[in-house]
């Protein structure tokens, strides 16, 4: 019983810092609609910045000081990101503001290794609340205790906020009704600031009270955004009650699920973001998904058509020097590059016949890269199988995983839709990292090599190009076909679809499948290109990669996600290599072109008529 008591008490004082960050994403995305992916990074910087000023000023007044002094220049840093960057893409497809933040979140994590150092940082305690009280025979530490009352004592403040001020009663009427709001002669711009602001103090508060109890690392901000959102979720997207309702819940799960069930404890809470998602998907304690702004939900899409046959004939020839010549004028390395571009290509090619022609957003596509490499090692190296069956399990295997998840999440649609692929992916995940007797855990599988034929670094390229052109040219096939069209007309204007007798349900769920294939293809392909498998394959940074490879090639297009693998992948393998501020470079380059170029970078030739005046 003491031991339950004390599990019970940590969890609550885990649940107050994550309300707080969680709260200010809810706020956020409530009013603004975005998916605020850097809400992590700001977060960081509130512990980052907290450390700072606890160094410098003494005393208990000194130090609590610093925790508000560091969530209060969190909220500048926001307030300025948000006029500066984020106003900018109020009037484009909300994706990119995903994009946009996912940029800043590279960019923010060299940033804090280049002021504070690669080295985690310990901060000092609270003076005055380094003891422990005892609570039931069990010993529990004071700071402990004014954490679980901080969390109360917030919700309380937000609560008087949004009930008593008239911020507060825009705030929650943007909330229902955005297009009303500034119908009735309310100034968005200043009240988005103001939410993203307060959303973003919010944040800093949280990760600046978390000085005592965790080292502070550039790496915090992965590991506490995927707890938010989680939190969001369940709680209901935009409602701050649930958010705390949420964070308990979650807090007392990981402070219980270690205990109880070890082996699954980290699945735990993402099974109950699914079955939430599933049952309520709107959360415990939100609303229905309030109207998208007219002007943001998304460009007007222009009609699509197969290339020109001299196009064609062009786009072959190149393809066949490509892989006549390459191999003759390059080495092992950059063969090794190019065949990585070609998978991924192949597998941001699948996400964007997903979101494009299918119209679904995905958040979680990594699960389906994952399991086609999962498979292919388990076959290969538990059952012995050659390379034809071992990849026949892998996209199998993959291929099932679309079919279970997809089954579910098509019964949604949105920002839930995209939850739900986020959940089902970071279970997928779970699964590998815990199932140590099968998976190998963190320790993955090796020994995953392709036969002797096709080892050499130029039978590998030539075998993953032809792949991923075959893969591209057969879902380019599928989207100009009477089922592409169809699942295009269910994207564009569902309701006079499904009128006319289209099912979009059953006909998204084929496409979930195809699209899961063809990832899973793409990781078989990248399990026999480094020889192993890890967890890693099926994290949401790979799901997150796969979307800025779409978004940057151009949401609106065919295939410009192969363009957007080719930049994104070759920066990335090139900056690694090349520089230190690798995260830096590539993430002010995502920002700019969504900024600057938001039809991505295949939608470049579409400004040129008008550029030049024609």
């Amino acid at each position: 019983m003491d031991l339950i008591l004390a599990q019970f008490l940590t969890g609550l004082a885990s649940a107050s810092s994550l309300f707080l960050a969680a709260s200010g994403l809810s706020i956020i995305f409530g009013v603004t609609r975005i998916v605020n992916f850097a809400h992590g990074a700001f977060y960081m910087l509130g512990a980052y910045l907290a450390w700072t000023f606890a160094g410098l000023w003494a005393g208990a007044l000194g130090w609590w000081a610093a925790i508000l002094a560091a969530a209060a220049v969190t909220a500048a840093l926001g307030a300025i990101t948000e006029i500066v960057l984020l106003r900018r893409l109020y009037r484009v497809p909300e994706l990119f503001q995903l994009l946009a933040t996912f940029g800043l979140t590279l960019a923010v994590q060299d940033i804090v290794v280049l002021i504070w150092g690669p080295e985690d940082l310990v901060g000092p305690r609270a003076p005055g609340l380094d003891g422990a009280v005892t609570i039931m025979g069990q010993a529990l530490p004071v700071y402990d205790v004014v954490l679980i009352a901080a969390g109360p004592i917030v919700l309380a403040g937000l609560f008087l906020i949004f009930r008593r001020t008239r911020f507060g009663i825009l705030v929650r009427a943007a909330t229902q009704d955005r297009d009303m709001v500034a119908a009735l002669g309310v100034d968005q711009r200043l009240l988005f600031t103001g939410v993203f602001a307060l959303g973003v103090f919010l944040a800093g508060l949280g990760g600046a009270l978390q000085l005592p109890r965790a080292a502070v690392s550039h790496a915090m901000d992965l590991g506490i955004i995927v707890e938010i959102f989680v939190v969001v979720v369940i709680g209901g997207l935009g409602s701050i009650t649930g958010a705390f309702l949420a964070a308990v819940i979650v807090s007392e799960l990981n402070a219980f699920g270690i205990l109880v069930l070890p082996e699954i404890s980290l699945v735990i809470a993402f099974l109950v973001m699914a079955v939430v998602l599933v049952v309520r998907p709107q959360g415990l304690l939100g609303r229905a998904e309030a109207p998208a702004r007219g002007a943001a939900a998304g460009f007007v899409r222009k009609p699509w058509a197969p290339w020109p046959v001299p196009v064609r004939a062009a786009v072959i020839a190149g393809l066949v020097v490509l892989l006549a010549g390459l191999p003759v004028v390059t080495g092992g390395y950059v063969l090794g590059v190019a065949a990585e571009i070609a998978i991924f290509a192949l597998f941001a090619q699948s996400l964007q016949f997903l979101m494009s022609t299918a119209g679904v957003v995905s958040f979680g596509h990594a699960a389906y890269f994952g399991l086609g490499a999962y498979g292919t090692a388990l076959a290969a190296t538990g059952f012995g199988l050659a390379m034809g069956p071992a990849a026949a399990a892998g996209v199998a295997l993959a291929g099932a995983g679309a079919v279970v998840f997809g089954w579910f999440c098509v019964r949604l649609s949105g920002v839930y839709l995209a939850m739900l692929t986020l959940a089902f992916a970071q279970i997928a995940w779970s699964i590998a990292f815990q199932w140590v007797s099968v998976t190998g855990g963190d320790n993955g599988i090796l020994g995953v090599w392709p036969p002797r034929a096709v080892s050499d670094p130029a039978a590998f390229f030539r075998l993953a190009a032809v792949v991923a052109i075959a893969g591209v040219a057969l879902l380019r096939m599928i989207t100009f076909a009477p089922f592409g069209q169809a699942l295009r007309a269910l994207a564009d204007a569902p309701r006079r679809a499904e009128a006319i007798g289209l099912d979009r349900r059953r006909m998204q769920w084929a496409a979930f499948v195809v699209a899961g294939v063809m990832a899973g293809l793409a990781g078989v392909l990248h399990a026999y290109l480094k020889g192993s498998v890890f967890p890693d394959v099926l994290a949401i940074p790979l799901s997150v990669d796969a979307l800025a490879m779409v978004l940057l090639g151009g949401v609106e297009t065919v295939s410009g996600a192969v363009l957007g693998a080719g930049v994104f992948r070759g920066l990335s393998i090139w900056l690694t290599a090349s520089t230190d501020l690798s995260k830096l470079v590539l993430g002010l380059l995502i920002v700019v072109v969504a900024a600057l170029v938001p039809r991505g970078l295949g939608g470049l030739p579409a400004l040129l008529p008008r550029r030049h005046g024609r």
